[in-house]
């Protein structure tokens, strides 16, 4: 039987913050209990809002965070022993445009990096030139790394995370940032890379990356996994529920409390814009909800009304709307 990728049991992870002499101290749980298993060869998702755990779980598996309790087996590893040995199996992507080197070059920071890991030189030449046409960087990898855009400083994380050919890389929301163009051609070459064998371990919160990319998905809540299978799976968690979208104009947070507050009402999910808010809420009626829905607004305007099915991201909104376990 093959050796999990990630294996974790009760995983908990509780910081602690102190106030100043005499003050005591305070706690926050970042994890509460985690239970996960990721597959060999899988690409997997973890899915969930801002400060649900996300990223101090790849921190964890990444062995830049010791667990406060439970287990983190990564490759057959624990995570709290065999940090070195693990580090040389693993690779670690992260968002945005830290970690580079800006006045190099591109090809110069990953012989920088290839030294790091100890490539010899001969091997490191040859994965470079095979990283940088992996990545699509072939014109652009003798220029400084202060003219890249955003979304080649990614790609070129993408292949410093690689160059040590990693059985196991964690990506921990890669196009945070990136223009849809460029968040799609990650995406491309981020399943390229589970489909060539590689085990990939994401973390995001854009629900059109998971379902898009994502063999299997988790989603994270107060420290908590709520939900977990593949994303047709989770997505059929609010297929009980019909979706009713409309714009509006003039809706305050008296109005949407009252929204909650109607008959049926599972979620309601408020999406600021320019000059009007997208409001999307999820109903087992939606057609009783509409006729509701001009008496609740009290005069705000909402143009654009429709009825739909929910979708993964609908799934994801009811999840999270609830309190955790």
């Amino acid at each position: 039987m093959s050796v999990a990728a990630v294996e974790l049991r009760a995983l908990r992870k509780v910081y602690r913050h102190r106030h100043g002499w005499g003050r005591g101290s305070a706690e926050t749980v970042a994890l509460e209990s985690v239970d996960l298993d990721v597959p060999p060869g899988e690409l997997f998702g973890l899915l969930g809002p801002n400060g649900a755990g996300k990223t101090t779980v790849v921190k964890i598996c990444t062995t830049l965070l010791l667990p406060t309790a439970g287990t983190a087996r990564v490759l057959g590893e624990d995570v709290s022993q065999a940090g070195r040995q693990l580090r040389q199996r693993i690779g670690f992507v992260f968002g945005g445009e830290r970690g580079l080197y800006w006045r190099l070059s591109g090809y110069d920071n990953l012989r920088y990096f290839g030294d790091l890991y100890r490539l010899p030189p001969d091997r490191a030449r040859r994965r470079i030139d095979e990283l940088v046409q992996l990545v699509g960087l072939e014109g652009r990898i003798h220029d400084r790394v202060e003219r890249y855009s955003r979304g080649m400083k990614q790609r070129l994380h993408l292949a410093r995370g690689l160059l040590h050919d990693p059985e196991l890389l964690f990506l921990d929301e890669p196009t945070i940032g990136l223009d849809p163009v460029g968040a799609r051609d990650l995406r491309q070459l981020v399943r390229g890379l589970a489909d060539r064998g590689t085990t990939v371990f994401l973390t995001t919160h854009a629900m059109l990356e998971a379902e898009a990319i994502c063999d299997r998905i988790a989603v994270v809540h107060r420290g908590r996994i709520i939900a977990a299978g593949a994303p047709d799976v989770v997505r059929r968690q609010g297929a009980d529920l019909g979706v009713v979208e409309f714009e509006a104009v003039g809706i305050d947070d008296r109005l949407v409390q009252r929204l909650r507050q109607l008959p049926g009402v599972e979620a309601v999910q408020v999406v600021a814009g320019e000059l009007t808010h997208r409001v999307t809420v999820q109903c087992p009626d939606p057609a009783s909800l509409v006729l509701q829905l001009g008496p609740c607004l009290d005069g705000a305007l909402a143009v654009g009304l429709r009825v739909r099915e929910p979708t993964l991201e609908d799934a994801y909104i009811r999840l999270v709307a609830e309190p955790a376990p």
